[in-house]
């Protein structure tokens, strides 16, 4: 799966706080993510994390 630094992420699951939408904060075997309603960054696996994952939305950079 293709997720890229600076993406944001809309989960299958909730966050507790009501939010669906994560940023991505680093990316290795661990996934470093922060939820966008409320703030809070959590580490989790990468497999956990790709299984969940709905949609991925990306700002592309157009340089042209």
């Amino acid at each position: 799966m293709d997720v890229r630094t600076g993406d944001r992420l809309v989960m299958k699951k909730k966050h507790p706080c009501g939010a669906d939408t994560f940023l991505v904060l680093r990316i290795g075997a661990d996934f470093k993510i922060r939820c966008e309603g409320c703030g809070r960054e959590i580490m989790n696996t990468r497999v956990k994390v790709e299984k969940n994952i709905k949609k991925i939305l990306r700002e592309e950079n157009g340089t042209d």
